[in-house]
């Protein structure tokens, strides 16, 4: 699922193109339904061979080279919610999964499975009724079954082929769009269009990630990356100014999103689920109540005539049936209408697509083939590297190029991957089993359990004083003194970093390399007047781990310098060859907020006010961490981007940031 679910792996292929027609009949509704019908008739052609395979079985070659017999079963078919519901046969505000219709949508448990059997059976009575080329006749019939005018669904004859289970849950539609048609506008509505925008363009940007600086009311064309973006900060920034029961509803319903997602779900996972599904049914009243269910031209809508609402009660089937509903995302298939079709036609001379389409494809396949065999002979023993499709914003990387021998894995871009992903847990690997002197210490990059951290080559500032340090960061050392403030130190002076790059592996599988992080601590500067500091989760008890342990033995600290000391000649000190950082410390609650469940933090302070602050290794650094401003029921209109952290008195503790925080967080 790691592999085929990218575009970039190509493991999608273009099978056929279904004719787009204009029928001359005079009732729009007819045309509608000729329309299905074709739609049917086309894949009852294009799917026959799979057809035949799923009934005598067909003999085919695994990965290895070895023959299987296999049989074709329809085990999914990825559709948005009109599609799935023709394809399934059903009229308009009808699910097309069971039995239930747009007056049920509201219900908080699953309805009746709309099955095989019995939409073959209504199918039989409405053919006794009337004939199927009487197209009027026959629709009058079906509609009384709820049916579209479908006479022979594609799938009718096709062994054990299900629709109730077929037809699986696709996040990109039922799970993120669902989300921005609906939950993004009833907080939208709730909050204000001025204030939610202002507080989501003051939240300090982070690198890699999206900034909304004109915030989200206006966003026009939002695709599902944006949903996804959206998602990550929309509770913590509501909170307090919507009210509660309308964030409880949605904050239920962002846990359910969350926890659908994960790509491992076992039984205790699956009661999670539903129990988020059964919080949102439960606080769903607060929502017609505040009167931001609204329709067109601002119209209060008291209904829940909502069919992505109803289909969220079958997730949890499909689940149990089918697996995780992350492998059956239309994202691929979604983007293969721009690299499949969109792409190719423009390459056309506007004439005669059909052929010049195949003859771009073919030739671009030949052309993928002939760079994935080159890539594979020139970097047969090149490791390091995995493709993944990840934007990463920050430009100041540092591959050792000029120290570290060409054996190390390079982050060479393969055939199809726009960017690469460095993997410093091998780099960090390989480096320590060089010999000493070959290369600089102390190593760069190195690793503590599950998260690899990466220095530059080159420090930001290459040889300073300590005092010089605190001028240029504009800040005072606080927190418990361990020593005379007349103490000799073992060092004069320091080099300093304003970057750190953090990696970790995913939560479920630690095999898997995430993107790393970068985790700025650079000094004030224009526009960030103030500094931008990162927060980060640290290690403060050597029984616990990140992320199995989550908080328990952590802390979260914001990182206000990053140091390594260069002792003085014929010296030798405990610290001697480590990076040091200085970081300021928060408070963090002991119990969750009982709307939002985040925790709040607070900086933690010394007795006279000043805030407090510790030096400690850098790999104590664990991983990023996102808190929010608790921007009360009115944000102050003083803040800014650049300074929205250093001026806010408390916070939210994001565990919505990214999936890899949530299941850290929520446990």
């Amino acid at each position: 699922m790691t592999t085929w679910l990218k575009s970039s792996s190509n493991a999608f292929l273009l099978t056929a193109l279904l004719p787009v027609t204009k029928f001359v009949h005079k009732n729009k509704r007819m045309r509608g339904v000729l329309q299905d019908r074709l739609v049917h008739n086309c894949l009852n052609i294009i799917l026959e061979p799979l057809k035949l395979a799923a009934r005598n079985g067909v003999m085919m070659s695994d990965p290895m080279g070895r023959s299987r017999y296999c049989f074709t079963m329809l085990a999914s078919y990825i559709a948005d919610t009109p599609e799935a519901m023709m394809l399934a046969c059903v009229g308009g505000k009808t699910s097309p999964v069971t039995i239930a219709m747009y007056k049920q949508f509201r219900d908080p448990f699953q309805h009746e499975p709309r099955t095989r059997a019995k939409t073959l059976e209504q199918l039989k009575i409405v053919r006794s009724r009337a004939c199927p080329d009487d197209l009027e006749a026959f629709f009058r019939e079906a509609q009384k079954f709820r049916l579209n005018g479908v006479d022979e669904p594609f799938w009718w004859d096709w062994l054990l082929a299900e629709p109730s289970r077929f037809f699986t849950p696709e996040s990109l539609h039922h799970i993120h769009k669902e989300f921005w048609d609906h939950d993004a506008q009833w907080i939208i509505l709730a909050v204000g269009k001025s204030e939610i925008d202002f507080r989501f363009s003051i939240i300090q940007p982070t690198t890699g990630y999206r900034h909304f600086h004109t915030g989200i009311s206006k966003l026009k064309q939002v695709t599902g990356r944006c949903h996804r973006d959206v998602q990550q900060s929309i509770i913590a920034v509501s909170a307090d100014a919507a009210p509660p029961g309308v964030v409880v509803a949605v904050r239920a319903l962002m846990h359910f999103r969350y926890l659908v997602q994960s790509p491992s779900i076992d039984d205790r996972d699956l009661t999670r689920i539903t129990a988020a599904l059964d919080e949102f049914h439960a606080n769903k009243h607060a929502i017609i109540a505040a009167g931001v269910r609204q329709g067109k031209g601002g119209k209060v809508i008291d209904n829940w005539h909502i069919p992505k609402l109803e289909l969220m009660q079958s997730i949890v089937p499909s689940i149990r049936n089918s697996g995780v509903i992350a492998q059956w995302s239309a994202d691929v298939t979604e983007h293969a209408h721009i690299t499949e079709v969109k792409d190719p036609a423009r390459s056309s001379n506007n004439n005669n697509y059909d052929p010049q389409i195949c003859h771009y494809l073919d030739r671009a396949d030949k052309c993928n083939r002939f760079d994935l065999a080159t890539s594979l002979l020139d970097h047969s023993e090149d490791t390091g590297v995995v493709g993944e499709e990840f934007v990463e914003e920050d430009d100041e990387i540092d591959y050792y190029t000029d120290v570290i021998p060409t054996e190390l894995p390079s982050p060479t871009r393969r055939p199809g991957q726009p960017r690469p992903i460095t993997d410093y847990f091998s780099i960090a690997k390989i480096l320590q089993q060089k010999e000493v002197g070959s290369v600089p210490v102390p190593l760069r990059s190195f690793v503590i359990g599950r998260t690899a951290l990466h220095l530059a080559y080159d420090p930001s500032i290459k040889n300073t004083t300590v005092d010089e340090v605190a001028i240029i960061h504009i800040h005072s050392i606080g927190g418990p003194r361990r020593a005379a403030h007349d103490a000799k130190l073992p060092f004069d002076k320091v080099q300093v970093w304003f970057k750190v790059r953090l990696q970790e592996t995913e939560f479920h599988d630690p095999h898997i390399i995430r993107p790393a992080q970068t985790l700025n601590c650079a000094p004030p500067s224009d526009p960030w007047t103030l500094g931008r500091y990162d927060t980060v989760i640290i290690q403060t008890s050597s029984g616990h781990s990140w992320p199995a342990s989550g908080l328990s033995g952590h802390s979260i600290a914001q990182i206000r310098l990053v140091i390594r000391p260069v002792g003085k000649s014929k010296t030798r000190w405990a610290w001697d060859d480590q990076y040091l950082t200085y970081v300021q410390c928060f408070d963090i609650s002991s119990e969750r907020n009982p709307t939002t469940q985040l925790h709040t933090v607070k900086r933690a302070k010394c007795s006279n006010g000043t805030r407090m602050g510790d030096i400690i290794p850098v790999s104590q650094f664990k991983a990023p961490v996102h808190l929010i401003p608790r921007f009360g029921t009115t944000a102050d209109t003083r803040l800014m981007a650049y300074n929205s952290m250093e001026h806010a008195k408390e916070f939210w503790l994001n565990h919505f940031w990214d999936k890899h925080t949530f299941f850290a967080l929520s446990e």
